[in-house]
């Protein structure tokens, strides 16, 4: 879902981001130092996220490990391929208005071209995260919950098992900041 407030926020944190000593605090402790390198990697506004989906999950009482480490995990894939703010709206909106990235004729001009092939990468990070974090050491539960956080999830079933559960977590608050 399209929410223009919730946008805007996200926007406005990414452009604004910092980090603080408490803040560097909690990655060195949930964290490898492998992983924290992951971490570190990020841009300052989508370690800022992160830092808040993690905070969410704590004040929700989660504390399962694999969950924590993926909440700080899982967009380092888009490390891979910096953009800027205002490149992450354009992708956002295109999303939102229903367009596809990369519709036919739109690859006749050379910087648009390249523009969707970085666009098209940023939007694997989850896999390039993934096989990241599997270079870092970091556990198979972690892994696949930040290969998966972007994989769409039905309704619960009565007797999900760990990763789901886990995974769905992890998606209601990442959808919430």
């Amino acid at each position: 879902m399209f929410r223009i407030p919730h946008r805007f926020r996200q926007f406005w944190w990414a452009i604004t981001a910092r980090i603080q000593e408490e803040d560097r605090e909690l990655v060195e402790q949930l964290l490898s130092l492998p992983a924290q390198k992951l971490f570190w990697r990020m841009p300052v506004g989508d370690q800022r996220h992160s830092l808040a989906v993690l905070r969410t999950l704590i004040a929700w009482g989660e504390t399962h490990p694999a969950l924590l480490k993926a909440a700080l995990l899982h967009d380092v894939g888009k490390a891979a391929t910096p953009l800027t703010p205002w490149e992450r709206a354009l992708i956002v909106l295109w999303k939102a208005l229903g367009s596809r990235i990369g519709r036919p004729g739109c690859s006749r001009w050379p910087i648009l071209r390249r523009w969707m092939e970085r666009a098209h990468r940023y939007q694997a990070h989850p896999e390039i995260g993934a096989a990241w974090a599997v270079e870092a050491g970091c556990d198979s539960l972690t892994v696949a919950l930040i290969r998966r956080h972007q994989d769409p999830l039905g309704p619960p079933g009565p007797e999900e098992d760990l990763e789901t559960r886990l995974l769905r977590r992890l998606q209601q608050a990442d959808r919430m900041n």
